[in-house]
């Protein structure tokens, strides 16, 4: 069986009703959640009547919960659980009990977090959670989209961990400017181009540093130290990385861009997220409608409102919500319905809100628009948005967008009309009733700020699609429980005012 470590034969268990508060966040979550779940979510992932048992499942979803609540690195969360007694308590273990080696963590993560409906699972337990707290859920939907940068960015393997080991050499030098004669000779500029040379370069930083115990007492050195290596194991295992294989790239503005993922996100009123969709970063936003309003009556939850911004008031997300008579409050961008439907990729081309320019099925963003026309009932205006033709010459989707060789333009037309359909959109949001639903929004962009400022998602911890899907359900697990536990004080303090 898998082996269940536990403190009941710990002669030390009443050291932590001594050392820790009540009110600690990591007591209160213990209380708040049975995490057995999570052994009954991964039993099939472990083998139970061959070789030595591993450690509990739920001990190491643990660890992956402090490694998001702290912005720590494997490395960084297990060093800690060595001497943190509330980190012993949250993990379930006795206060004498050794830690896990951090090898461990990382083959838990990617050997038995492999299964990519995890993310659901937590947010559907967190959504229980709730209810059984005694907290109701409205039935408003509010949607959003924030954009992670992938860990490799643009850059190469290479390149990134050069960067991290930069960022050792400036915090040792802050400490001890003697180091700058010290440190290993960096590659030449022949060598800088062979992974091997770089390897070798950063493993003589981290001995040079690690040799003298004197540096080691400064936090922000180890943390690095730790950053590096865990860089060099992760690289050394897929050796054939340059970049992020699932991540794209996105767009924030016009004229400024990331590579990485999209996680689109629902929550209610009472800032629990319900369902949350994970996509590479060029995906629009609307389009993910569906499938969150979906998940989230998975979870319970009846959806009667959705609330988002401009990139929800596509065409056929009205429809959508007409068809399923849901209230939507979306504020109509007129630029996003009519599009031209000359060939049959014509319909994925998507509007990016924030750039206010389409995007192509392959991904690339329209370089400039020209808007034409008289803007008059009979002659409505036209809005012409041109690509760049040299991406579009080796394009793999040129043939099914249209493009001819030797074609001096590539552009995707939208007429600027007030159909019925969004006319009646228009006239719904002018009442008070959708006024009110659409002040709800602030919410979910401060539960975005929230995920990256709090929990470092602002950047991927692992690479692949799959590990952004991991990162962000337990990213959301962990924000959602904390939101749980706010709702709850706050609901016990007004009982006992009373």
């Amino acid at each position: 069986m898998i082996q269940r470590e536990g403190m009941v034969l710990s002669p030390y268990i009443a050291l932590y009703d001594i050392v820790i508060p009540k009110d600690h966040e990591l007591r209160q979550l213990n209380e708040l959640v049975d995490f057995s779940f999570v052994d009954d979510m991964l039993r099939d992932t472990y083998t139970l009547d061959n070789g030595r048992p591993g450690y509990r499942p739920q001990v190491m979803f643990r660890y992956l919960m402090l490694k998001r609540m702290y912005e720590l690195s494997d490395r960084d969360v297990v060093s800690r659980a060595m001497t943190d007694m509330a980190f012993k308590y949250f993990l379930g273990i006795a206060p004498e009990a050794d830690v896990i080696d951090p090898s461990s963590l990382t083959k838990f993560r990617k050997q038995r977090m492999k299964d990519d409906t995890i993310m659901d699972t937590l947010i559907a337990k967190s959504v229980a959670v709730a209810r059984e707290n005694g907290i109701k859920l409205s039935n408003t939907l509010i949607v959003d989209s924030t954009h992670t940068e992938a860990r490799y960015g643009t850059k190469s393997a290479r390149e990134y961990l050069l960067e991290v080991c930069k960022n050792l050499r400036k915090k040792v030098y802050a400490v001890d400017e003697n180091y700058t004669e010290k440190m290993p000779k960096k590659p030449d500029n022949h060598q800088i181009g062979i992974y091997e040379e770089v390897v070798r370069y950063c493993q003589k930083v981290l001995d040079t540093v690690n040799s003298d115990e004197k540096l080691k007492v400064y936090k922000n050195i180890t943390e690095n130290i730790n950053l590096l290596q865990e860089t060099i194991d992760d690289i050394n295992e897929e050796l054939t990385i340059s970049k992020d294989p699932d991540a794209r790239v996105g767009h924030k503005t016009a004229d400024t861009e990331y590579f990485g993922y999209k996680t689109h996100i629902a929550m209610t009123p009472e800032r629990i997220i319900t369902a949350a969709t994970v996509t590479s970063g060029e995906k629009p936003d609307g389009k993910e409608l569906p499938e969150l309003v979906k998940k989230m009556e998975e979870n319970g939850v009846k959806v009667k409102n959705i609330v988002g911004d401009g990139a929800y008031s596509e065409q056929e997300l009205i429809e959508f919500a007409n068809d399923n008579e849901l209230h939507l409050v979306s504020k109509l961008s007129k630029t996003v319905t009519s599009g031209n439907r000359r060939n049959e990729l014509d319909d994925r081309f998507s509007y990016n809100k924030d750039a206010q320019m389409y995007v192509c099925p392959a991904g690339h963003m329209a370089v400039r628009k020209v808007r034409t026309g008289a803007n008059t009932p009979d002659k409505p205006q036209r809005e012409s948005y041109f690509f760049d033709t040299e991406k579009c010459k080796v394009c793999p989707l040129r043939e099914k967008c249209g493009f001819k060789d030797g074609q001096k333009s590539k552009t995707y037309n939208v007429t600027v009309r007030m159909s019925q359909l969004h006319q009646d959109h228009q006239d719904k949001q002018d009442t008070e009733y959708y006024q009110q639903l659409a002040h709800e929004r602030y919410k979910i962009e401060a539960k975005n700020a929230e995920l990256k400022n709090e929990h470092g998602y602002a950047h991927t911890v692992y690479t692949g699609q799959h590990g952004m899907t991991l990162q962000a359900g337990v990213s959301i697990f962990v924000v959602n429980l904390k939101r749980i536990l706010v709702l709850k004080n706050t609901k016990n303090e007004k009982t006992e005012a009373k």
